[in-house]
């Protein structure tokens, strides 16, 4: 007697690779940005009683969930500029860092509209700020950092081929590692589509300059390092 699929399955086996590829890459990203943003929104609503340990472990926690799910699906990005990295090592082509870019934004979209109208809109939806009482150009050089960190793990994993099964509790760490200890400097957002969806829900737009420059710098030089070392 032949087992039947169940609804999920069937629909699922309906789907190209590209579809599911997409469909992982909004799940993913908006697991990842509930977690992040929520987090500080939650924060701040206890008067920051829970403080940075617990800000920096829910997103660790949404990413190493995220990558655990979907990494065999689509190597799980979960951000616009890991994908300029996978895209500068030539692990994907431009057409497909179209498609996982636009999921990302989506999937971070909706993550924010579901912290809002789940858990609160203090603290501007967890949007990342800068501490401008930093000079600039340090600012500017952590995030790069942050990011350049973040990628550096990311193709760890993925050169090991899943890093003897640690891969997610790697990336999800690094994540953490970063806001824990440099979010006080730049916003450690490390990820322009986590930035962008709570600047874009909540109105406050100023610093988004710096998450859309300094991150995709970090994750390409990374990126184009591996690219001439092992390409």
């Amino acid at each position: 007697m032949t087992k039947k699929a169940g609804p999920v399955t069937a629909i699922g086996n309906r789907l190209s690779a590209n579809q599911k590829k997409f469909l992982a890459e909004v799940i993913g990203t908006f697991i990842v940005v509930v977690l992040a943003t929520g987090s500080v929104v939650i924060d701040a609503k206890l008067n920051g009683a829970l403080g940075i340990p617990f800000v920096a472990f829910a997103p660790s926690v949404g990413v190493a969930i995220g990558v655990y799910l979907f990494g065999k699906v689509s190597m799980a990005h979960f951000n616009p500029a890991v994908t300029r990295g996978f895209l500068v090592t030539k692990h994907i082509t431009k057409r497909l860092a179209v498609l996982y870019v636009t999921a990302e934004i989506i999937g971070a979209l909706l993550g924010s509209i579901f912290v809002k109208y789940m858990i609160g809109s203090e603290a501007f939806l967890g949007a990342n700020s800068p501490n401008y009482a930093y000079p600039l150009p340090l600012i500017f050089g952590v995030e790069i950092l942050a990011s350049a960190l973040l990628m550096a793990v990311i193709l760890v994993v993925v050169h090991t081929k899943g890093l003897r099964g640690f891969g997610a509790i790697a990336i999800g760490g690094i994540v953490g590692l970063g806001i824990f200890f440099l979010s006080f400097i730049s916003g450690a957002s490390m990820n322009p589509a986590r930035s962008l969806a709570p600047a874009i829900v909540s109105g406050v737009l100023a610093n988004l300059w710096l998450y859309f420059t300094a991150t995709f710098i970090g994750t390409s030089m990374v990126a184009a390092s591996y690219r001439k070392k092992f390409h």
